[in-house]
């Protein structure tokens, strides 16, 4: 029989109020306080903290406090990301984020999402959809990033956008619903 934890991260319906979870969960919070309690001259032990906090991540990776997530540990960062003030991940299931991606302040990542079906709903239940944000990407201030999305490589997500569908690589798109405006040069 699954844990729960197992059902989270296979995208199934799963219990967050589950013990192990709600554990999982405050110790993330614990940290996170810890981390965007950090003075700005503090560097050196908001790396080491980040190191706890996202143990799988490439060199370079700048996140400007305060900095929001689930679990930290569901997260993968590539070398050379940066992070803006006030950013939120969810990420009740994998967030993958390439190299040399830039994110703007408030942006919010969503994993977690919940049942259509509003008997489902009431039940308490709740699943996840993994995110995958490629290389180069540049994601604007504001921008919202739904369960399930890609983004390809070398992207540019204008500031406020939704985004509800995948945006492939070398595009510049926006609004809400999110669309693509234009190709990108290369």
């Amino acid at each position: 029989m699954k844990t729960e934890k197992q059902k989270m991260l296979s995208g199934e319906l799963y219990d967050a109020s589950d013990k192990k979870l709600t554990e999982e969960r405050l110790n993330t919070r614990l940290l996170l306080k810890k981390i965007n309690d950090l003075a700005e001259n503090q560097e050196e032990k908001k790396n080491r903290l980040l190191e706890k906090l996202i143990p799988y991540k490439g060199k370079n990776l700048f996140i400007q406090t305060p900095f929001y997530c689930d679990y930290g540990t569901n997260i993968e960062i590539g070398e050379d990301v940066y992070f803006n003030f006030n950013c939120v991940v969810l990420d009740v299931m994998k967030v993958f984020i390439g190299s040399r991606t830039l994110i703007g302040p408030n942006v919010q990542i969503y994993t977690a999402t919940h049942p259509i079906n509003y008997k489902e709903r009431s039940s308490g239940l709740e699943f996840a959809k993994a995110i995958s944000i490629g290389e180069d990407v540049w994601i604007g201030g504001g921008v919202i990033i739904c369960p399930g999305i890609t983004i390809g490589d070398r992207t540019i997500i204008g500031a406020g956008s939704v985004v509800t569908k995948d945006v492939p690589s070398d595009m510049f798109a926006a609004g809400n619903p999110c669309k693509v405006i234009r190709k990108l040069e290369k």
